[in-house]
């Protein structure tokens, strides 16, 4: 529940729309919600603009619907990340628009309708094997309500790729790298533009890479400013700090 869904009852009980204890029926499960696995966060959206999110890892099918039933109750916008086809299959049984992003990972149920401004996030890979991450930030993104524009496969083996896209990188409010192997793009990037540069490193790679480990060094020790970190593989962080940059 946001704010104005607040406003909006607190107006129809003053008003006599709906009764007294029709308003304490509504507000009863406010801050959060026991539903004995989960503490389901209803006050989320009204402290920091975004509903919660469901991460999907290490829950079981069951606990995952029970979730998305109760949120589906409360009229919520639903992000599920981390999510597998059975999962979904689960979801889809129970709401039959839930939207399925397979790259990505992220189911995704829409029930309100969200401003989107007119600046867009620009989500770029080093590799096509970082799409998967790139997509999970662009998904996050698209569901908070952004413009996505995805330029994949630019990395610096060869970086004559990325100089044909930097017109639609540059024009971006916010610019999400996701890279593996030794993590160079997200310097270059943002040594080529003026906007904020998020940076991603992926576990894609060979030994050395330590499961993207050399990646994150690589964009911790920058020499190009501007450049944000968050941790490896972790599309999902960058979509949705992507996502406040881009709505500031």
């Amino acid at each position: 529940m946001n704010r104005e869904e607040i406003k909006r009852l607190l107006e129809d009980i003053k008003n006599e729309k709906i009764s007294l204890e029709e308003g304490i029926s509504e507000i009863e499960n406010l801050p959060y919600k026991d539903i004995g696995y989960a503490l389901v966060d209803n006050h989320r959206e009204l402290r920091v603009g975004y509903p919660e999110v469901i991460y999907c890892a290490g829950k079981t099918v069951e606990q995952v619907v029970g979730i998305v039933e109760y949120m589906l109750k409360k009229e919520c916008n639903i992000l599920a990340t981390r999510a597998d086809e059975k999962i979904y299959d689960a979801v889809l049984n129970l709401c039959s628009d839930a939207k399925y992003n397979k790259h990505g990972r992220i189911i995704t149920i829409k029930r309100k309708e969200i401003d989107i401004p007119n600046s867009f996030i620009a989500v770029v890979t080093a590799g096509t094997s970082d799409i998967p991450v790139a997509e999970e930030a662009a998904a996050t993104a698209e569901f908070f309500g952004n413009k996505v524009e995805r330029i994949f496969d630019v990395g610096v083996a060869g970086i004559h790729r990325l100089f044909g896209k930097l017109e639609i990188i540059k024009n971006a409010k916010v610019v999400v790298v996701v890279a593996g192997m030794e993590g160079a793009l997200a310097s270059v990037v943002a040594g080529l533009i003026d906007k904020p540069v998020i940076a991603v490193p992926t576990s894609v790679g060979y030994g050395a890479n330590f499961g993207g480990l050399s990646a994150l060094l690589t964009m911790l020790n920058s020499c190009s400013s501007g450049v944000s970190v968050v941790n490896i593989d972790n599309g999902f962080g960058a979509g949705y700090l992507a996502s406040m940059i881009n709505k500031l």
